[in-house]
């Protein structure tokens, strides 16, 4: 091989080789940046301060409408119908003592005037009894003088005491034939709505035929189930104690497309515990529920069979410390900002917590600043960087009327 082709060969590794060591020269010949000292980088969280609670703790539960009076209108005597009121109709409103429906009265007419009859009978009778009697005393006198007493035999003592008591018979049974004569006539003592009607014109009835269902309008009752964590917030009245203390809730409804609200009271609980779901029931009363009694006008009627949500006030809540639920930690805890701007992780005793609010009752202060934003590795110290956010309004209040207010508090 000739040394030119040697030289060839040789020469572009040699190049590669000059490269390699100039790049590393030049490497070695740049200068040092300048080293800075590491800063600690600081998490952004959005904080709040606590506010004190005013107001009433509030309870929801949800109910249906239900009437306080129902009846099964029967009749009481047998015979036909023959008249029957227009207001005898399903959704009918009758007053008190309105006549629904009429029995044919003649037969008990004739009973009225043949017991009647008797009585009379059986008074003359009693007359003509104690007139002979009388007659006997004196007779009895005038023969014997006071030498000694009647018997009752002579002065016909029994024979009177029987007239008596077939006089006394005999106005029962006037009594009697007068009772069935006026339940000829179907009436209810309250004002009320027809639910359904059972008979009709020329129907044949006999005692306990059912003639109708009604109800009355002067008061409706929904039955709210609570929980025991529900009644530790509520100041309800219990079984055989007085219930002229009473609990105002507002209750909430779509009827006929509308929603509608309404003012009720809890009148009083059930002495008894669900045993199937643990719940006891509260009982609460809507006054006139349909407008119909001229007591309080309603632009929309509370309807039997209503599906409606209530809210009832609870205890008084003054005093407490109201913040977002977010703002509560595992193990009933919150995170602070202290004064240098680092995370502190605080316990405090929460009195109540629903899926909106929490409320606690100390180790925190006005002026602290609680922390909303989620921590994935929280450790106390941790730098943070601030942003105050607007504290939410507390959904705790009553209204100045005494009407509750509105609230998206939902049911724990």
């Amino acid at each position: 091989m000739t040394l030119k082709r040697i030289a060839m060969i040789i020469a572009p590794f040699a190049i590669v080789l000059m490269a390699i060591v100039i790049v590393i020269i030049l490497a070695m010949s740049r200068p040092q940046p300048p080293e800075r000292e590491a800063t600690p980088s600081a998490m952004l969280v959005d904080v709040i301060e606590p506010r004190k609670s005013e107001g009433f703790f509030e309870i929801q539960a949800q109910g249906t409408v239900r009437p306080r009076t129902r009846t099964s209108l029967a009749a009481e005597v047998s015979g036909r119908i023959v008249e029957v009121s227009d207001n005898l109709v399903s959704g009918g409103f009758f007053r008190s003592g309105e006549v629904l429906a009429k029995i044919d009265p003649s037969d008990y007419q004739a009973a009225l005037i043949q017991a009647e009859a008797d009585l009379a009978s059986a008074r003359a009778r009693l007359a003509d009894e104690k007139a002979r009697s009388e007659q006997a005393a004196r007779d009895w006198q005038r023969m014997h003088g006071d030498a000694r007493e009647p018997g009752e035999l002579v002065l016909r003592l029994p024979q009177v005491a029987g007239a008596e008591a077939a006089v006394q018979a005999a106005e029962a049974a006037v009594l009697r034939a007068e009772r069935n004569l006026e339940r000829t006539r179907i009436q209810l003592p309250y004002d009320g709505l027809v639910q359904s009607r059972e008979v009709d014109l020329g129907q044949y009835v006999s005692p306990g035929t059912v003639v109708a269902v009604t109800f009355a309008v002067d008061r409706a009752e929904i039955r709210l189930p609570l929980s025991d964590q529900d009644l530790a917030f509520l100041d309800l009245p219990m079984t055989g104690q007085d219930e002229a203390r009473t609990t105002p809730v507002q209750l909430t409804g779509t009827v006929a497309g509308q929603i509608g609200s309404w003012e009720g009271q809890v009148v009083r609980t059930e002495g008894v515990v669900d045993e199937s779901t643990r719940l006891t029931y509260a009982v609460v009363e809507v006054r006139d529920p349909y407008g119909l009694l001229d007591e309080r006008p309603r632009s929309l009627p509370l309807k039997i069979g209503t599906f409606v949500h209530a809210r009832v006030q609870g205890r008084d809540a003054a005093g407490l410390l109201d913040l977002p639920r977010a703002a509560l930690r595992e193990g009933d805890t919150v995170y602070l900002a202290d004064q240098s701007d680092q995370l502190e992780i605080r316990q405090v005793d929460v009195v109540r917590s629903t899926p909106q609010r929490v409320y606690v009752s100390n180790h925190l202060e006005p002026d602290d600043r609680i922390i909303l934003t989620s921590i994935q590795a929280p450790v106390p110290g941790l730098r943070l960087s601030i942003r105050e956010v607007e504290t939410p309004e507390p959904q705790l209040r009553l209204l100045p009327t005494g009407e509750l207010a509105d609230s998206q508090e939902a049911r724990p």
